[in-house]
């Protein structure tokens, strides 16, 4: 591929945020803030889809197969060193992806709670 300014930009860019990442503090703050999206994107769908009470089965089964596919990707024996059987440090976006997972996960409960009442 041709170096040019836009992809040393994107690279360049990359680098800062990776580097920028180093500190474990602000892991920590953005996988909190994909949690909290999570569950404010769950609350919204829930809402949103029981208004018109139409696409329940088919937004629940969607859902379920998303979880499930997170679930398959974070908990996978992938992220295993098979020959020193340790753990291989996970990408920044897998920490996310199951932190929005997790909030989804709880925002829905928490909505099955409060109509159950």
């Amino acid at each position: 591929m041709q170096r040019t300014r836009l992809s040393t930009l994107i690279d360049d860019l990359g680098d800062q945020f990776s580097l920028w990442l180093i500190n474990p503090w602000r892991r920590v703050a953005l996988v909190l803030i994909s949690l909290l999206l999570g569950s404010f994107l769950a609350i919204s769908l829930a809402a949103i889809s029981g208004q018109a009470g139409v696409q329940d089965v088919t937004i629940s089964v969607i859902l379920v197969l998303g979880a499930e596919l997170v679930s398959w990707l974070v908990y996978s024996r992938r992220w295993r060193d098979p020959e020193l059987l340790k753990q291989v440090p996970k990408p920044i976006w897998l920490d996310c992806l199951n932190g929005f997972k997790i909030g989804a996960i709880y925002a829905l409960c928490l909505e099955a709670l409060k109509l159950s009442s």
